[in-house]
């Protein structure tokens, strides 16, 4: 790779691009209605992976390419597709409320779990496609930026809605159901 990048940030660099290709593959296949049963564990897993991940370029230094310009890697991928098969694989539970912006107020807006994985997914991708041009310190920067100005705070809010709706589906039980264990739970 052709980059004047020391080795602290193309570790970083080789990191990112690993764990988006694992994000990838992984909203892919639950988007594809691959393994259903397991679908949410894997997002929960795949998006904290990213997250920590974005983490770590939020706490590194800005990144600044040579260049001050974007290069052009292509038209951009067609995401629609992704977002239908993740739409469909949360129908009736795709809708979430979030706080815009904690710091500034209550104020609240609806977003969807599906929106938000693909969104990241088009980050993590612009991304990647920098990395594999040989554009390392492009893809940094470009994954670095939306890291902070957008898919770190949707990650965050979709990593706490999935978390929500495991924990629904896991501890959400009839009343029968739970009289019974706490009763079973009780007895010497």
């Amino acid at each position: 790779m052709t980059m004047t990048a020391d080795d602290g940030l193309r570790e970083i660099a080789e990191a990112v691009a690993g764990e988006s290709r694992r994000y990838l593959t992984t909203v892919t296949e639950v988007a594809a209605g691959a393994n259903p049963e397991a679908a949410l564990p894997l997002l929960l897993l795949a998006v904290s992976d990213v997250l920590a991940a974005g983490a770590r370029l939020g706490a590194t230094t800005d990144v600044v390419p040579a260049e001050r310009f974007e290069p052009d890697v292509g038209p951009d991928p067609d995401v629609e597709p992704l977002r239908a098969g993740l739409a469909n694989a949360f129908e009736g539970v795709d809708e979430y409320v979030e706080v815009v912006d904690p710091l500034l107020g209550p104020d609240v807006e609806a977003s969807t779990v599906s929106g938000d994985l693909v969104a990241i997914a088009g980050a993590l991708v612009q991304g990647l496609r920098h990395y594999e041009a040989d554009g390392v310190l492009e893809a940094l920067w470009w994954w670095q930026f939306s890291y902070l100005s957008d898919w770190g705070e949707r990650a965050s809010s979709t990593l706490r809605t999935l978390q929500v709706m495991l924990a629904h589906l896991r501890l959400d039980v009839a009343d029968d159901v739970a009289t019974e264990a706490e009763y079973d739970a009780l007895q010497p």
